[in-house]
């Protein structure tokens, strides 16, 4: 027997032996299950969505807001870390009440080795080092205008102002001295140095570069500021609390040459002119802040 299915998108044909009625059935099972699956709909394709300019500012913002927070509590971290350089002070070694009162804040100073100690002073052998150093307006080494002016001529070299735009760490202390006139060259250490030039009553401040800039320092572009390697030296240092000025520095320096006098050991180096170091800042009390005066001294086997 023969017959034809007719379907949508098929004809079958199918010839069959009148004994066997179950290809009739098998073939209408096909049919209806393939019209089943022709009716279920295919799932729409999904457009992408397009972000709209609202959504896309608020997600600007949300990410900028990321950035600024990490940003800021990086700067919180290292204003906390330079905070605690001065909340907990280091101490030198002390001899008397004064000097236990004395705070340094703790950042990088001018490597010494204390050679010997005595009532009034003590010896010292400085290490090597570099100084950006500047003459300073005025007849005072410790005039408050002078002394300012040029303290931003050196902090803006060491934070920027320099060919390579290289911003250095501050050290301690802060060096002034007197110059003598015929252009000596100065030896200061890590605080700033002020030197008078000796018959033109001029001083001199310096900062100390940080060590780690020894081989390769930066230039300055203020050619106002100069760049000077000071060799190994040995002072007589005596050191003393509150506010500096030029009586202070000439009663100490004064006392100080008395008492080398009669050092079994040393004597002070002929032309040497009096070292002012200063290690605090202008916010630290009287009685917290270390001064040092020093006088370079050479053995007298020399």
């Amino acid at each position: 027997m023969s017959f034809t299915h007719t379907h949508p998108s098929k004809t079958l044909t199918c010839t069959s032996l009148s004994g066997n009625p179950n290809i009739y059935r098998r073939l209408t099972t096909i049919s209806m299950a393939t019209d089943r699956a022709a009716a279920v709909p295919s799932p729409p394709q999904q457009r992408r969505r397009t972000m709209s300019a609202l959504e896309a500012r608020v997600s600007l913002v949300a990410a900028l807001a990321i950035q600024a927070s990490s940003l800021s509590q990086r700067l919180l971290l290292e204003l906390a870390t330079e905070t605690a350089k001065y909340v907990f002070p280091k101490q030198f070694e002390a001899r008397t009440l004064e000097e236990a009162l004395m705070a340094v804040p703790d950042i990088e100073t001018v490597k010494f080795k204390v050679l010997s100690r005595r009532d009034q002073y003590e010896i010292r052998e400085i290490e090597a080092y570099i100084i950006a150093e500047t003459t300073m307006p005025g007849k005072s080494g410790f005039d408050f205008n002078g002394a300012s002016q040029s303290f931003n001529v050196l902090a803006e070299y060491l934070f920027g102002k320099n060919t390579t735009k290289e911003k250095m760490e501050m050290t301690t202390p802060v060096y002034t001295r007197k110059v003598q006139s015929d252009g000596e060259k100065m030896e200061m250490t890590t605080p700033v140095i002020t030197k008078r030039l000796g018959d033109q009553d001029k001083w001199q401040m310096s900062f100390v570069i940080p060590s780690k800039y020894s081989a390769n320092t930066p230039l300055p572009k203020d050619p106002s500021v100069r760049i000077e390697e000071v060799p190994r030296k040995v002072v007589a240092v005596v050191a003393f609390s509150g506010f500096v000025t030029n009586e202070e520095v000439k009663k100490r320096e004064s006392k100080l040459r008395e008492a080398l006098k009669n050092d079994g050991q040393f004597q002070v180096k002929e032309g040497t002119s009096v070292e002012v170091a200063q290690y605090n800042p202008p916010f630290t009390l009287p009685f917290q802040r270390r001064n040092e005066i020093s006088l370079e001294v050479e053995s007298k086997e020399e």
